[in-house]
């Protein structure tokens, strides 16, 4: 690599680097801020309680320890190496994100250059990737994304540079590669889409006529899908909750299912589909970049590349991925494996239009006129890198005070139950216990939670909880404090009840059965809808 080329790399990620700063000391209920509470719990769980990378515990249902089952916790991990020496800071679990994210700057760089045996391919893909709203955005979130999708391309330059460039396959090599490809699953497990990418640079070894090393090859594609497989089988033996097993069980495969048994749910799952790669236009990738991706891969077969196949697999594999899981977890950010090759394409397609205008029969002036096109389109990508994303960056300030306030006003080892699904308010309220939607939670259900040790129940969601007649009646024989706040808090120790709760509850049910039930709570003025 030249001084120049270098030079541009730097300038690049310095760009990156400055974009994903914005933001970066905000709180973790920015978007998405279910899943950063998740992962800043299970990084705070690490430090405070089990540091063991194998036993994620999150807070939610009911008392410690809460393991479970979810992708290997690499970001939370190393955010919790470093609450070890420096105390809780969220912030440091945003750093590590954003590292990788410029990790992935970097790779897909040389990745580009690579493959289009071209300078400004790199430096261009580069740049893309840096610039992309969702790039940017969750470039610095508190998630487990950046660090697959770093694992996920590097693994696949790895692959590739592996498969096309040696006549033998090296232990070296595939060993490397080998643990890049099993770091990338690990991370997160969508990153096994790149098991088409890698069968397609196979092939291209195949066609080629180099030595196949059958053992080298088994190596590759097996272990480390081994490695997840005995990876969630451990985990997921002592996890009380089975996101990843149970999300692909319960609504993944049945989704699938159904799409190829009925011509009505095809049609509604290929809606979805589209609807899924508009967020792919909007949010991850921006609507410039989105049209240049597709002009891209328009122009493929006219753009000299090591490998063709490997980038034709790799949309092939992403979208088939698309198709059977982004339908039914319908979020952008589950579209972030899809970046980095976005990026490539686009660096391929303008490199190889500067060297077509510059070869061409015109004047100077004409020449660089026409490559022009190339920084406007770039700097047009980076002006509209945060207008898709914008509000992804607000936050609740009121629940943040609230939140922090219980933290400061409960005793430290209360369980509570939280009337809202909302991880992120539960990390900042930083205790134990149940997240629950306040409509569907039922008496029993909370005579079962303080029989578990339960001793406050939080109304986050103080209105909705004033919709469910039968649970708020039977809240009321427990002292609440904050009564007219934002959130009242019910104490709900067994002796705290008042000495009439069951005489009260009695008279409250015959009034349910006779359809009167929310006039009897008004005349004794419970239950009434207090705020807007």
């Amino acid at each position: 690599m030249n001084r120049a080329w270098i030079a541009g790399l730097l300038g690049v990620l310095t760009i990156a680097l400055a974009l994903r700063l914005y933001g970066i000391g905000n709180p973790i209920m920015d978007h998405p801020g279910w899943r950063q509470g998740d992962t800043a719990a299970i990084a705070r769980n690490f430090a405070q309680r089990k540091f063991d990378i194998m036993y994620p515990q999150t807070t939610y249902n009911g008392p410690p320890p809460n393991y479970v089952e979810l992708e290997l916790q690499i970001v939370p991990f190393l955010a919790a190496s470093l609450y070890k020496v420096f105390g809780v800071h969220e912030v440091f679990g945003r750093l590590i994100a954003l590292a990788f994210s410029l990790g992935t700057v970097a790779v897909v760089a040389v990745f580009a250059r690579w493959l289009f045996c071209s300078g400004l391919a790199g430096l261009v893909a580069g740049f893309f990737y840096a610039v992309f709203p969702g790039s940017v955005y969750y470039g610095r979130t508190f998630m487990p994304d950046c660090a697959m999708v770093f694992f996920l391309t590097a693994a696949l330059y790895a692959a590739a540079r592996l498969l096309l460039d040696r006549e033998r396959l090296a232990t070296r090599g595939v060993a490397w590669t080998t643990a890049l490809l099993a770091l990338a699953y690990l991370a997160k497990p969508v990153a096994l889409l790149g098991l088409a990418p890698l069968l397609g640079l196979l092939w291209d070894r195949l066609r080629s006529r180099k030595a196949m090393a059958p053992a080298g090859i088994v190596i590759l594609v097996i272990f480390p899908i081994l490695v997840v497989w005995l990876y969630d089988g451990r985990v997921a033996s002592y996890a009380e909750w089975h996101w990843a097993s149970g999300i692909t069980r319960l609504h993944v495969l049945p989704s699938l299912e159904s799409a190829f048994t009925s011509v009505a749910a095809f049609a509604v799952k290929f809606t979805q589909f589209r609807l899924a790669l508009g967020m792919l236009r909007e949010t991850m990738l921006g609507r410039i970049s989105f049209l240049l991706a597709i002009a891209a891969f328009v122009a493929l077969p006219w753009i000299t590349a090591r490998s063709k196949t490997l980038l034709w697999a790799w949309l092939a594999g992403g979208l088939a991925y698309v198709f059977v899981v982004v339908t039914v977890e319908r979020v952008d950010y589950y579209l972030y494996p899809l970046l980095p090759l976005c990026a490539l394409v686009i660096g391929g397609l303008l490199a190889r239009f500067v060297a077509l205008v510059r070869g061409a029969d015109a004047a100077p002036a004409a020449r660089y006129a026409v490559v022009a096109l190339v920084p406007l389109a770039a700097l047009a990508a980076f002006l509209t890198s945060r207008a898709p994303v914008a509000a992804y960056y607000e936050y609740n300030r009121e629940a943040y005070r609230n939140a922090l306030e219980l933290d400061r006003t409960l005793p430290p080892d209360a369980l509570v139950v939280i009337a809202h699904y909302g991880a992120d308010v539960q990390y900042y309220i930083d205790r134990f216990g149940w997240e629950e939607d306040p409509l569907l939670w039922t008496p029993f259900d909370e005579e079962s939670a303080i029989a578990k040790g339960a001793r406050y129940f939080i109304a986050v969601e103080d209105r909705r909880l004033r919709h469910n007649l039968e649970l708020c009646a039977w809240l009321q024989r427990f002292p609440v404090k904050n009564a007219d706040g934002e959130w009242p808090v019910y104490e709900t120790p067994p002796d705290s009840a008042s000495a009439s709760a069951m005489q009260f509850w009695r008279a409250f049910r015959k009034a349910e059965r006779a359809g009167v039930g929310r006039a009897f709570l008004d005349s004794r003025g419970a239950c009434r809808f207090i705020k807007g």
